[in-house]
């Protein structure tokens, strides 16, 4: 499916650019609105499916919409910070996860980034994908690419961080590019 042109529920602009490499032929443009909706949902796709229909409210029937939600969940933190990863960690997300890791050992480092997208189609109707990307958490950030917790994140099988492995690497194999395949995959159906 291509030729879409997207509006992100969103303000992060490196959110949009990453879905516009794994949504190929889409074109993701952010929401323009004065506020966002509240992210007090119990999960991921109850958070991004809010944010899916908040955008349908602001931008118009006609427009595609796309909710999404992600986090990093940090076994040695039972599971946290998840769902509240972007309101926990603040403007250093790293400096703050290293310091509640500090001390930890390797299997409580182990960690796992998570993604949920809601897509609106102007007709309403609701598709959604989900990604998940296993790893754990390095003791120092390293590399220049990526956002969010990407210089700290090292995947399963792999040495580097994301933020060296790059926006490349990402484009085929994060949380957000899993997501969006499995989204691509719940959508096809519709366009036969």
């Amino acid at each position: 499916m291509g030729g879409v042109i997207a509006i992100l529920a969103s303000r992060n602009e490196h959110k949009a650019r990453e879905l516009e490499r794994v949504l190929p032929g889409w074109t993701i443009e952010l929401l323009e609105a004065d506020e966002t909706p509240a992210e007090d949902g119990e999960t991921y796709y109850d958070n991004a499916r809010a944010k899916a229909w908040f955008g349908r409210s602001v931008a118009g029937l006609d427009m595609w919409i796309l909710g999404e939600d992600s986090g990093v969940e940090v076994e040695g933190l039972g599971g946290k910070p998840g769902i509240r990863s972007a309101r926990s960690a603040g403007d250093d997300p790293v400096g703050w996860l290293l310091g509640d890791l500090a001390g930890v050992a390797d299997e409580g480092r182990r960690a796992r980034y998570v993604c949920e997208l809601v897509c609106l189609s102007p007709a309403r109707e609701e598709s959604r994908g989900s990604g998940v990307l296993t790893g754990r958490i390095a003791e120092a950030a390293r590399g220049g690419e990526g956002f969010g917790f990407d210089p700290i994140f090292v995947p399963d099988g792999e040495e580097r961080t994301v933020a060296e492995l790059g926006d490349a690497w990402k484009s085929g194999h994060s949380h957000r590019a899993r997501a969006a395949r499995s989204l691509l995959a719940s959508l096809a159906p519709a366009n036969h």
